[in-house]
């Protein structure tokens, strides 16, 4: 059995700690592994009691020994996060001793930052399971300049934890070779494993629910790096194109925004439903789309990301309309024949001459009746939490020298 300590900036409590770390770790548990978890919470997250009773209910049963820190906002700014990493750092290497962590698995950079003070404390091995490249995301989302002082601090620290991982995870192909390329990792033996954003195919997978029409969806957060007035756009001109044509969106919060992009595209808002879901309810509410959207800016730092509403999306027998420049995103669904990607423009958004072409594709796939399984067939094959986890599992086994 290997000692894995699991460190995560990103909760557990959170929507994308709820599919992107607590299935992983539940998953992995079951696989022999002994898993350690510790994880940074919102604090309105943990005031919810009956939650975090249910959540640490969950973990116990399933045997993941996890131990939850608050994340911190405040002061505002690099402040507060060098707080929690510092604690954080004290805090993985206690439990690194006391479990015996043979592992210590990172999710994204502030994550490695800890993780690699356990490996020269402890000697456990250390993955760097990078998630994209987040100095530039910094950059690229404006919050960063690429002249200032924190930028040039964490490409230094992104050096460090390359050549300092004993394993490097990516989401993406395209950014195992953006990495590779850089001028300090020329001539090293790889290290690295694409392991995409994973779906549990248990959770999402086709039901048979009654659907009138053609209903465009969309699942998951808006703003940011997600370019929802072009997808507006996109909802108006299919509701142009075909007059039973609905839009339902399927996020947490910023509703307001959702409707005030759309009212500018000039989509007819008695077209469209807006709600929000736990993500236990997602899969039900995909069931009732004939087709997903998503843009996400294609700046060069998402090479390395890889979106987790393709996978659900396509897992649920969806077939989507999304564009490239982000990932491996063009790639597979080209290759797979399970969508329609638009080209990027430039590096903040998506070029739209071709979307009434694209969205007539797009009603075609949408109509086939063979485009179900060929959706789930790719979701099986390339975004299954179970191939996923086995990846990890294999990579935990051979770094601590035990059979795969």
């Amino acid at each position: 059995m290997t000692s894995v300590l699991y460190i995560s900036y990103t909760g557990l409590m959170d929507p994308l700690g709820q599919s992107q770390v607590l299935q992983y770790v539940l998953a992995l548990r079951r696989t022999g592994h002994r898993m350690t978890v510790l994880t940074f919470e919102k604090s309105g997250a943990v005031a919810d009691k009956d939650r975090l009773a249910a959540l640490r209910e969950q973990c116990d049963v399933a045997g993941v020994d996890w131990h939850p820190r608050i994340w911190h906002n405040k002061p505002i700014g690099i402040a507060a996060t060098l707080y929690d990493l510092v604690a954080g750092q004290r805090h993985a290497i206690r439990l690194a001793r006391e479990v015996g962590a043979d592992v210590v698995h990172c999710r994204s950079y502030i994550a490695s930052l800890m993780g690699l003070a356990v490996k020269r404390a402890t000697g456990a091995k250390f993955i760097f399971d990078m998630r994209g490249f987040w100095p530039d995301e910094r950059v690229d989302g404006g919050i960063w300049s690429n002249s200032g002082a924190l930028y040039r601090v964490f490409k230094r620290v992104e050096r460090s934890l390359f050549l300092n991982a004993d394993h490097v995870v990516s989401l993406s192909k395209a950014g195992v070779r953006e990495y590779e390329s850089f001028d300090y990792m020329k001539g090293l033996p790889p290290k690295s494993t694409v392991i995409p954003t994973c779906t549990n195919l248990d959770m999402f997978r086709p039901q048979e629910v009654p659907r009138e029409g053609f209903t465009l969806g969309y699942v998951g957060s808006v703003g940011s790096w997600y370019l929802f007035d072009e997808v507006a756009q996109a909802v108006a001109r299919a509701f142009a194109m075909r007059p039973d044509a609905r839009f339902l969106v399927i996020t947490k919060g910023n509703h307001d925004l959702v409707r005030k992009a759309l009212d500018r595209a000039g989509a007819d808002p008695a077209r469209v439903e807006v709600r929000g879901a736990d993500f236990s309810e997602v899969a039900n509410q995909i069931a009732r789309m004939d087709a997903g959207l998503f843009f996400i800016r294609p700046a060069w730092s998402k090479r390395a990301s890889c979106p987790t509403r393709m996978g659900e999306f396509l897992a649920c027998g969806k077939p989507c309309l999304a564009n490239g420049g982000v990932g491996d995103v063009a790639e597979d669904i080209n290759e797979t024949g399970t969508g329609i990607a638009l080209p990027p423009l430039g590096t903040n958004s998506v070029d739209l001459t071709g979307l009434d072409a694209a969205l007539e594709a797009l009603f075609a796939m949408a109509a086939d009746p063979y485009m179900e399984a060929r959706c789930r067939g790719v979701a099986e094959e390339r975004f299954s939490l179970a191939t996923g986890v086995a990846a990890y599992s294999g990579i935990y086994a051979r770094l601590a020298g035990q059979p795969s």
